[in-house]
């Protein structure tokens, strides 16, 4: 049960990255967007891989080095929490991004392959984000003035 687990978790986050990438105009994309509720699926897997190893997560994440984590991840019910952690989290930071371009007007040739980045690799995706972000702001500031 575990690996089905493991392998649904990010079908249960891509539906919605599906229409950030490509629906990006659509309204109901900034509907679905804009709620914290799309990762609740995702934290019910993660909730059901966390409980059977509490223990060992508390131990983790309380006292932290890098040879509990590895203890906890080497378990498959740790490694699967983690996963789905990390899959609803990412999901969290790519609606933001999705939003944010949105109140920014930037372009959706230009998001499409930051959210994916951001679901492959999503602190370099974030990284990439925050400097356009910047360079968008600084260029409406430079305008208003």
């Amino acid at each position: 049960m575990t690996g089905a687990l493991f392998e649904i978790t990010f079908y249960l986050a891509a539906p919605f990255w599906l229409l950030m990438i490509f629906a990006p105009t659509w309204s109901g994309t900034t509907r679905v967007a804009a709620s914290p509720l799309t990762v609740l699926p995702v934290l019910a897997v993660y909730t059901v891989l966390a409980v059977p190893v509490f223990p060992e997560l508390w131990t983790a994440v309380s006292s932290p080095d890098i040879d509990t984590f590895r203890d906890l991840t080497a378990l498959a019910g740790g490694a699967g929490a983690v996963w789905a952690q990390v899959i609803a989290w990412d999901l969290l930071l790519g609606q933001w991004m999705y939003l944010q371009s949105r109140k920014l007007g930037l372009s959706p040739l230009l998001m499409g392959p930051l959210l994916v980045l951001t679901i492959l690799l999503s602190p370099f995706g974030l990284l990439i984000f925050l400097a356009v972000r910047a360079v968008r702001l600084r260029r409406r500031e430079t305008l208003a003035a």
